[in-house]
Formats: structure tokens, C-alpha cells, sequence
């Protein structure tokens, strides 16, 4: 087991160090029915698999606050998940995805909160967050957003038992390009920078092409506009020489192609811009665009382990490297 005395500095005591101790893998039955859907029908096996496992997942005691503003549109709405007791806790902000043109904090009873509730009981302050959506809102609307949700944290974090000089961020697919956007791209940042110790970008986009292939090229020109001349100022790989916030990159076996592809050109430029340390990089085994995120908080936590690690252990090293080449 690894020492704790880490984690506690860093606010992740007791369950924790008792959950990277663990081995868990993805059940046998589930693994053959994730293998058996493969690439045709994610939202089908995160309902059949996940759902009935979600509803008895094991939740800390919280305290749930809906629908707060952080800005003036209808979708600048968060939810807190507060711990019962928390002080000075690091501040973990999920963001959903939704092809650019949809998408909500919740989108059943048990999706998205199941990954607040995971990190929620791991020790954190808990953020789920919503976004504007195209066609109503275009480029950079996703990173402006991610920065007003940071701007509402680092002001009232505290008050919830958070530490606003510790916040992690997640994104997953369009949620995960809005987030790179706004750590990676200075452009987006108030002058005092991205305030993050660390994201974790799952089956995000982060080079923008003109692609009829792609099943999602509709949303993307919805956001990023119809025009391609304009897409390499628009695609966030282009900025990562200007950043420096420690990365995780997560991918599923059977995700779509160009988001694989995409993260790998992602994953490429970091490892250039930390001088070859480069950034974590998992691939999870027989999981799809959705279900990499709906089995979040069942027994099979590979992926939240990799997270707490990377927020208890990597993020401060990175963070460390990159103060240091300063």
C-alpha cells in the first residue's frame, strides 16, 4: 500500500489510500456484453449495464445544491456535491459532454452524478457543471464557460469546504475539448492564468478538421463554424507550447476513431512541451464513448484510481517540472 502521508497534505486521506491499494477489474459479465456491443451502441449498454449498478453504488453523506448560477445564460447552472464535514478539500469539477449541441448535468438520475459521487466520497468538493450549447452559442462560448465555472469556484469553493488553490478538472468528449480550450489556450484565462492543478480530458477533440466521416461533423461546424480556414487557430493542440497545466489523457477501446486520433496528436504536443515527460495516458480496456464514464462508481474503478493517483501523485510532480522551467 502507499503511504498516506501524501494524500493527507493533499486533502485525500483514509479511502483514498484504501482504493489504490486495490485490484479491481470490469466484471465478466459485463466485460462480454461491453465487447459483444463494441462500437455500435454505447448509450444502449451504459443504460443495460450501468444503471441498475449506479442505483446501488455507494454514495458518501451529501449535500446536494442545485441549479447555482455562475453566469447571466440559462445554462450557466451548477450543482455542488458536498461532503458532510469537508474542510479545505480539493475541488473536483466535472464537465458533460454532447457533441457540441446538447448535453446536461444529469441526464438520468444516476449520469453524471455518479462521478461526483465517486470523488465525493474519495474526499473532494464536488462540481458538476453545464455549458452553452450550439447553435445558440459558437466557439469560444465552451471555453469562456469553463472559465466563468472556475471564476464561481475560486470565489465560493471555500464556503463548501473546498481549497480554491486546488482544483481538478474532467471533461468528457465536447465537455473535454471545452477544457482543454480554456487550460491550454492562454487566450482564454484571466491575467492571473487557468487557476487548475490539473484536468483529465476523456474522449475529447482537440485538432479541429474538416471531416464528412466524422458522425459528429454536423455539431462541429454548428460550433467551430463552417468556415476551415479558421479551424487551426480553433484547435487547441496548436496552443499547448503557451500552457502549462499538468494533463491526463483517457480514451476507450472502442471509441470513435477521430477522438483516438485526435488525443494522440494531443498527447504528442505535451510530450514535446514538457521536454519528453509526458503526460498519462490510459486506454480502457472493452469500455465506449459512454460507458468510460457511466461506470464510474461501481466496482470496477480502474480509471477513478488512475484519477486520485494522478491528483494525489502526478499533478503536484508535473506541477513541480513545470514551476521548475520556469
Amino acid at each position: 500500500m502507499r503511504s498516506t502521508s501524501r494524500l493527507v497534505a493533499l486533502g485525500l486521506t483514509g479511502v483514498v489510500a484504501t482504493s489504490l491499494s486495490g485490484q479491481t477489474t470490469t466484471p465478466e459479465n459485463i466485460r462480454d456484453r461491453l465487447i459483444e456491443v463494441g462500437f455500435s451502441s454505447p448509450y444502449a449498454a451504459m443504460d443495460e449495464l450501468y444503471l441498475p449498478l449506479l442505483a446501488q453504488a455507494p454514495q458518501a453523506d451529501v449535500a446536494v445544491t442545485k441549479d447555482i448560477a455562475y453566469g447571466s445564460n440559462d445554462r450557466h447552472k451548477l450543482d455542488v456535491y458536498q461532503p458532510a464535514g469537508l474542510s479545505n478539500a480539493p475541488v473536483f469539477v466535472f464537465i458533460h459532454g454532447g457533441g457540441y449541441r446538447s448535453g446536461e448535468r444529469d441526464i438520468s438520475e444516476e449520469i453524471y452524478g455518479n462521478v461526483l459521487h465517486y470523488f465525493t466520497r474519495h474526499g473532494m468538493l464536488g462540481i458538476n457543471a453545464t455549458y452553452r450549447l450550439a447553435p445558440e452559442a459558437s466557439w469560444p462560448s465552451g471555453a469562456e464557460d469553463m472559465r466563468g465555472v472556475i471564476d464561481w469556484v475560486k470565489e465560493h469553493a471555500a464556503e463548501y469546504g473546498g481549497d480554491p488553490s486546488r482544483i481538478f478538472m474532467m471533461g468528457h468528449s465536447a465537455g473535454a475539448t471545452h477544457v482543454a480550450t480554456y487550460a491550454l489556450d492562454p487566450r482564454f484565462q484571466p491575467p492571473e492564468g487557468h487557476g487548475l492543478s490539473g484536468i483529465v480530458l476523456v474522449s475529447g477533440r482537440y485538432v479541429i478538421k474538416s471531416d464528412p466521416e466524422d458522425p459528429t461533423f454536423d455539431g462541429i461546424r454548428l460550433y467551430f463554424g463552417e468556415d476551415p480556414a479558421g479551424y487551426p487557430t480553433r484547435s487547441v493542440v496548436n496552443h499547448v507550447p503557451s500552457s502549462n497545466v499538468p494533463a491526463m489523457l483517457v480514451v476507450s477501446e472502442y471509441d470513435q476513431r477521430n477522438l483516438v486520433e485526435t488525443t494522440g496528436e494531443l498527447f504528442t504536443a505535451l510530450c514535446d512541451r514538457d521536454d519528453g515527460r509526458c503526460p498519462r495516458f490510459i486506454q480502457l480496456k472493452y469500455h465506449n464513448h459512454m460507458s468510460e464514464i457511466s461506470h464510474i462508481n461501481t466496482a470496477d474503478d480502474y480509471l477513478g484510481r488512475e484519477i486520485l493517483e494522478f491528483i494525489g501523485e502526478g499533478a503536484g510532480r508535473l506541477k513541480a517540472n513545470a514551476a521548475a522551467r520556469e
